[in-house]
């Protein structure tokens, strides 16, 4: 699966009108994922201001990485625990089967932050990480800034916005810097081995990372157009509807 870019996720069930469904959750959930929100919010400003504060003393963008580094891990795999709660949900039939390309998603955005940057360290320099980093960063604070106020029913129409628009620019912007990123890391991961499994073994089982990479970079073909053509579905519905909701008013 294609680590899936910096544009914006499908709705994840718990945010927006289009994202209501015939009962909502209760008052300790919805407590519990305020605050998930919050702090997920506060998190990806941690790591903005950490972004804007590395350049402005070094006066320069060039690896910018290493400046945001323990807080992107911490807080990109922590978007595993949102997605862990999706899937069970989708599994009750509670949230849409959107959800499952939105949970493939933020694998794989963990799959490229410690299995590709992380651990090929040579990539780490490269403008391209910066690329899919800012692209990340600019779309999680509009997300989770989102579901907050949707869960608070207090919705401001310029998040609503922002959510639904910016993702034009932000969606190729992050796969690209994804895709430069992985096809950066192929010769080093070839020269190492990295992860790689050779025959003969006693489990007569053999992996070749560098080609999984390979397959990985190909799955944007299908994937890309599909969730990108999705996000424009839902912004011709969301954002119409509060035109015609405004109108009527």
């Amino acid at each position: 699966m294609a680590a899936a870019g910096g544009g914006s996720r499908a709705d994840n069930g718990y945010g927006g009108q289009q994202a209501r469904r015939r009962k909502g959750p209760g008052a300790l959930a919805t407590g519990y994922l305020v605050i998930y929100n919050v702090v997920m919010t506060a998190g990806w400003l941690v790591i903005a201001v950490g972004l804007v504060r590395a350049y402005l003393a070094k006066g320069s963008y060039h690896s910018l990485y290493y400046s945001i580094e323990k807080p992107l891990k911490f807080f990109q795999t922590g978007a595993l625990l949102e997605e862990y709660l999706l899937i069970v949900k989708y599994l009750l039939g509670i949230v849409p089967s959107s959800v499952v390309l939105t949970a493939f998603q933020v694998m794989s955005r963990v799959f490229l932050t410690w299995a590709v940057t992380h651990s090929v360290k040579e990539v780490q320099t490269e403008d391209s990480v910066l690329l899919f980093v800012v692209a990340w960063t600019i779309t999680e604070i509009i997300r989770y800034s989102f579901y907050t106020f949707s869960l608070l029913n207090h919705l401001p129409y310029l998040i609503k916005w922002a959510r639904y628009t910016l993702f034009i620019v932000l969606y190729p912007m992050g796969a690209s810097g994804e895709l430069l990123t992985i096809y950066a890391a192929l010769p080093f991961v070839r020269q190492s081995g990295l992860y790689s499994i050779s025959l003969p073994n006693k489990y007569n089982f053999s992996f070749d990372y560098y080609t999984f990479l390979i397959l990985v970079m190909i799955s944007y073909i299908p994937i890309f157009p599909q969730l990108y053509f999705h996000m424009l579905h839902q912004r011709r519905k969301v954002l119409s509807h509060t035109e015609e909701h405004k109108k009527s008013e």
